[in-house]
């Protein structure tokens, strides 16, 4: 079992930039992993913003990020790093990390261990 702690979020200004952090323990071999959060008035589905492979290699991004947040990790840990500059107020979402053993991907459905989120607020 892999549990999952996301910190980092918070609440900045339009423009500004956060860093948000998943610490992973319970797995020693590193698995796939990624970033969801899920908006105000979304509270049916996570959007998938980023996700990285085992070996760090491979980084995915979803449109509404790409060109402004950057998934990173540590070497061979489940540890995850998600940089997000140039932020908006639609950004504004709880954050959550997740990891999993089917691939590469920005679909929930193949993630089985989540974290609890961590709340990141926008202001205009």
């Amino acid at each position: 079992q892999l549990h999952l702690a996301e910190s980092g979020g918070g609440s900045v200004q339009a423009g500004g930039s956060l860093r948000l952090s998943c610490a992973g323990s319970g797995i020693s071999s590193p698995i796939y992993m990624a970033w969801f959060r899920q908006g105000p008035g979304n509270e049916r589905e996570r959007e998938g913003i980023a996700g990285i492979s085992p070996s760090g290699r491979e980084v995915t991004y979803g449109h509404s990020v790409k060109g402004r947040f950057t998934i990173s990790r540590d070497g061979s840990e489940n540890t995850a790093y998600l940089q997000m500059n140039s932020l908006k107020p639609e950004d504004t979402a709880i954050y959550y990390c997740a990891a999993g053993l089917t691939g590469m991907s920005l679909d929930s459905g193949n993630f089985q261990f989540w974290g609890r989120g961590t709340q990141v607020t926008i202001s205009s």
